[in-house]
């Protein structure tokens, strides 16, 4: 996990993913994934025929952000590995449905979750990014990112 997180710090992204299935044909796409506190993903949905999605953390202290059809947050669900996920408050996962906008964002440098949905993953169907958010690796995007930040109740 250590050389995973190091290549997250390394990348301009600020995250990144090492894959546990040997190909996208498996039936159960998984994957670590360690993301930075400056890593913005943008909000964005998985197509009904991707069926659900689960995170769980594996280290450090994420947030789910979860968002109606025009940007508008509807929830915050915090979720951590260790020490946080005995606090009140933080679960160890989240699971995102079908065709539900959301972003996740780490609150704690080196935070690694565990990716699992249903396969195979094509690589070059559809994604569907929220046109009412900035794009990463831009100046609006770490705008973006600082304030969804505010919208986090840290446990404690």
């Amino acid at each position: 996990m250590g050389s995973l997180i190091d290549e997250a710090r390394s990348n301009p992204r600020r995250r990144k993913h090492k894959n546990l299935h040997a190909d996208y044909q498996e039936a159960c796409q998984r994957f670590f994934n360690a993301i930075e506190p400056d890593s913005y993903l943008r909000p964005h949905c998985h197509g009904p025929y991707q069926g659900a999605e689960t995170l769980i953390a594996i280290k450090g202290l994420l947030a789910f952000i979860v968002f109606g059809s025009k940007g508008e947050v509807q929830a915050v669900h915090l979720f951590g590995a260790g020490n946080h996920a005995e606090e009140q408050g933080v679960a160890v996962g989240v699971e995102v449905q079908p065709g539900q906008w959301h972003t996740v964002i780490s609150l704690e440098s080196g935070s690694i979750l565990l990716e699992m949905k249903g396969g195979p993953f094509d690589p070059e169907a559809p994604k569907y990014f929220a046109s009412w958010a900035p794009e990463e690796m831009t100046q609006e995007g770490q705008i973006y990112l600082g304030a969804l930040k505010k919208l986090v109740s840290l446990p404690g």
